[in-house]
C-alpha cells in the first residue's frame, strides 16, 4: 500500500481467537496469576526494599498492594466483559484507536517481553549459592548466562504443548509456590525474629545515612514510596494479570476473571507483607559482611545500604537460614529448610517464567490483532497456541538477557513501564462505559466513576515514584517504538505513503538515539542536573512528536484518522508533563519541588489526564465488531 485509502482499524483477531483452546478453570486461572506474583520478586524483593527502606519497608508492601487493587478491580470488569487472549494490549485499541492504543502496546510490550529474562536470571543467581561461578557480584557470567538460556528454552517448550498442559503444570506448581514462602514466614516469626530490627539504623523511618538513596535526599516516606517501582514490590504485584492475559482461553472467563484477579491480590499483600516483616526480623547483623576485591569486613548493625552488597545478596532467605545458628531440632530445621528454598528458587522463578513466556506471546498476539504487526503473528499452531509470537517472544526474551544480565537491574525499568500502561484501566472502564454502553457486563464494577479515576491515580503515582532515570528509560523506549509504528501500522492501516513512513521511522529512531544519548552525557549518566540540556532534550522531543502527529492528520487516510488523533493528545501530553515533573521533583535531578508537594502535582496531572482521555476516546471500529461478534454469539 503506498497511500490509498484505508481500513478502518477494526479488531483483526475475531477469527484467529476461535481457534484457541478455551479449557483454563477458575483455579488455574488464579493460579496463572497468583504464579505471575510469586516468582523472583519473593526471593529478592524483600531484600532491595529494606536496603531502601529498612523497617518501613512493609508499608511498600502495603500501600502497593491497595494501589494494586485499585487497577486489578479496573480490569475485573474489562476482562471479563472482553476476554480475549492478550487482552490488556488490546483494550486501550478499542477505547482510543491506534494512535494511543498503539504507545500503550509497545510499552507494555517492553516489559512483558523482558519477564522471562529477570525470573531466568533470578533463577541462575540464586543457584550461584550454590555454583558461585555462575554470577559475580550479583551479575550473571557468560556460564550463568548459558545456564539461563536453557531455562528459556523449558520454558518455550512447556508453552508450545498448549495450553490445557500449562494451565495444569501451572496449578500444580502454584500450590508449592504458595505454601514454601508462607511456611518460610512461620518458621521465622516463630523461631527467628529480632523485632529490635525494624527500628534499626535511626527507627522504623531509618535515618539517610543508613538507606540506599539517602544521599539523593530520598528517605523516610519517600523512600518507602520510591521503593515501590525500584526495588520489586509493584515488579511482584503485576502478575495479577496474567488472568486478564490468558482470558481468551478460559471455560468461563466472564465469571472467573474477576475472581482470580482479586483473589490473587489478596492473597498477595498478605503474604508479601508477612515476608518483608519476616525477613526484617530474620536478619542476624553479627553474621553479615560485604567482600571487596580480597577484603572482608563486617556490615554496621542498622546500615541497611550494605546488605545488597553483603552475603545475603546472592539469597535472601536462603542466607538467613544457612548462616543462622539455633540449638537442637532447630538447627536441623534451619538446615534442611535451607536446602528447600533453593529447591524453591529453581521452581519459583520458572513458574513465574514459563507463564510470563505465554504471557510474552499473547502480548505480540495482541500486537497483531491490532494490526500493529503482520497477521503471521495471529498464526495459531497444532497445539492451538499463537506459535509464531511464541517463538519471537522468547528470542526477545533471549536478547534481553545481554544487556540486562542482574536481577535489580532490570526491575526497575520492566516495573515502570508496565505501570505506565495500566494507567489505561481505569481509563478503559471509564470510557467504554460512554462509548459502549450496548456492551455485555457480567460483572458490572460498583461505584465506577470513583474507582475508575483512583485506579489510573494508583498508576501514575507510581510510575512517578520510580524516580527520573527510570522514567526516563521508559519514555525514550516509547519514543524509539514510534518508528515501528510509522514502518507498518502508519502505512498499512492509516493510509501513510510507504516511502514517507520509511523515512519518518529512520528519522524517530535517529533523532530518538542522539538525543538521549546527548542527554545521558550531559547529566553525568542521569546523575546530575544539566536545565540547559534537558530544555533542549524536550525541546527537541516534542518537536519531533509534533511533526509526527501533523503528518498523520494531514496525510493519514484511514476514516477514523483524525478521531485517532485528537484520541491520542491526552497521553503525548501526560508523558511530556511527567517526565517534566520527575525531572524538577523529589526523585529528580534538579528537585526544585520537594516531597510530597511533588506528589500533588503529579495527582493532579494524572487525574487530567484520566479525564481528558475519557473525554477524547470514541466508538472505535474494533469495539463495534467486538459487540457485534457478542451479539452473533448462540
Amino acid at each position: 500500500m503506498s497511500g490509498e485509502k484505508s481500513q478502518k482499524a477494526g479488531d483483526l483477531g475475531l477469527n484467529s481467537d476461535k481457534q484457541l483452546r478455551r479449557s483454563l478453570g477458575k483455579l488455574e486461572l488464579l493460579y496463572l496469576s497468583l504464579g505471575g506474583i510469586i516468582g523472583s520478586g519473593w526471593l529478592f524483593g524483600a531484600l532491595y526494599t529494606a536496603e531502601d527502606a529498612g523497617g518501613s519497608a512493609i508499608l511498600s508492601w502495603i500501600i502497593a498492594g491497595i494501589l494494586v487493587m485499585f487497577v486489578g478491580l479496573a480490569y475485573s470488569e474489562l476482562g471479563s466483559s472482553i476476554p480475549k487472549s492478550g487482552g490488556i494490549v488490546r483494550y486501550p485499541h478499542y477505547s482510543h484507536g491506534g494512535i494511543a492504543g498503539y504507545i500503550i502496546t509497545w510499552t507494555y510490550f517492553l516489559s512483558a517481553a523482558s519477564v522471562p529474562a529477570i525470573e531466568a536470571t533470578a533463577t541462575v543467581t540464586y543457584l550461584s549459592s550454590l555454583v558461585p561461578h555462575l554470577t559475580v557480584n550479583g551479575v550473571l557470567t557468560p556460564l550463568g548466562i548459558i545456564v539461563a538460556y536453557l531455562f528459556l528454552l523449558f520454558f518455550f517448550f512447556l508453552n508450545y504443548v498448549g495450553v490445557n498442559v500449562l494451565g495444569k503444570v501451572t496449578h500444580g506448581a502454584g500450590w508449592w509456590k504458595l505454601l514454601i514462602p508462607s511456611i518460610t514466614v512461620v518458621i521465622l516469626l516463630a523461631f527467628y525474629f529480632h523485632p529490635f530490627n525494624l527500628t534499626m539504623g535511626g527507627g522504623f523511618f531509618p535515618s539517610p545515612s543508613n538507606v540506599a538513596q539517602g544521599s539523593a535526599g530520598i528517605y523516610g516516606m519517600s523512600a518507602v514510596l520510591y521503593a515501590i517501582p525500584t526495588t520489586g514490590v509493584i515488579f511482584s504485584y503485576l502478575g495479577f494479570r496474567q488472568a486478564v492475559e490468558y482470558g481468551g482461553e478460559g471455560r468461563n472467563p466472564k465469571k472467573d476473571i474477576p475472581f482470580a484477579v482479586m483473589g490473587s491480590l489478596i492473597i498477595a499483600l498478605i503474604l508479601y507483607t508477612l515476608l518483608q516483616v519476616a525477613f526484617i526480623g530474620g536478619i542476624n547483623w553479627n553474621v553479615l559482611s560485604v567482600t571487596s576485591g580480597n577484603v572482608t569486613k563486617p556490615v554496621t548493625p542498622g546500615n541497611w545500604t550494605e546488605l545488597g552488597s553483603s552475603n545475603l545478596s546472592s539469597g535472601p532467605f536462603y542466607q538467613i537460614f544457612s548462616l543462622a545458628a539455633p540449638l537442637g531440632l532447630l538447627a536441623l530445621i534451619f538446615s534442611g529448610w535451607s536446602y528447600i528454598l533453593l529447591l524453591d528458587a529453581v521452581i519459583s522463578p520458572s513458574g513465574t517464567g514459563w507463564i510470563y513466556t505465554g504471557t510474552s506471546a499473547r502480548t505480540i498476539y495482541g500486537f497483531a490483532t491490532n494490526g500493529y504487526l503482520p497477521g503471521i503473528f495471529l498464526k495459531v499452531g497444532k497445539t492451538r497456541i499463537p506459535v509464531a509470537s511464541l517463538i519471537a517472544g522468547t528470542i526477545i526474551a533471549a536478547i534481553f538477557m545481554l544487556p540486562f544480565p542482574s536481577w535489580q537491574s532490570l526491575v526497575g525499568f520492566i516495573s515502570s513501564a508496565t505501570v505506565f500502561t495500566y494507567i489505561m484501566g481505569g481509563i478503559g472502564l471509564e470510557t467504554l462505559r460512554k462509548t459502549a454502553p450496548d456492551l455485555n457486563r457480567p460483572f458490572r464494577l460498583p461505584l465506577a466513576k470513583i474507582i475508575a479515576p483512583i485506579a489510573t491515580l494508583a498508576a501514575g503515582l507510581i510510575v512517578y515514584w520510580s524516580g527520573f532515570a527510570t522514567l526516563f528509560y521508559v519514555v525514550t523506549g516509547i519514543f524509539l517504538g514510534l518508528a515501528l509504528f510509522f514502518a507498518y501500522y502508519a502505512n498499512k492501516v492509516m493510509g501513510i505513503d510507504r516511502l514517507l513512513s520509511a523515512i519518518i521511522s529512520v528519522v524517530n529512531i535517529v533523532v530518538t538515539l542522539i538525543v538521549a544519548f546527548e542527554f545521558y552525557g550531559a547529566t553525568a549518566s542521569l546523575s546530575a542536573a544539566n536545565n540547559i540540556a534537558f530544555l533542549i532534550y524536550i525541546v527537541v522531543m516534542a518537536g519531533l512528536v509534533a511533526s509526527d502527529i501533523v503528518i498523520l492528520n494531514e496525510l493519514g487516510k484511514a476514516s477514523d484518522v483524525k478521531s485517532e488523533v485528537k484520541a491520542s493528545y491526552w497521553l503525548l501530553a501526560f508523558i511530556f508533563v511527567m517526565i517534566v515533573i520527575s525531572y524538577f521533583g523529589g526523585f529528580g535531578l534538579n528537585p526544585v519541588i520537594p516531597f510530597p508537594e511533588d506528589t500533588i502535582v503529579a495527582a493532579v496531572v494524572t487525574l487530567a489526564a484520566h479525564y481528558g482521555a475519557v473525554y477524547s476516546g470514541f466508538r472505535t471500529q474494533a469495539i463495534q465488531d467486538i459487540i457485534e461478534e457478542t451479539r452473533e454469539a448462540p
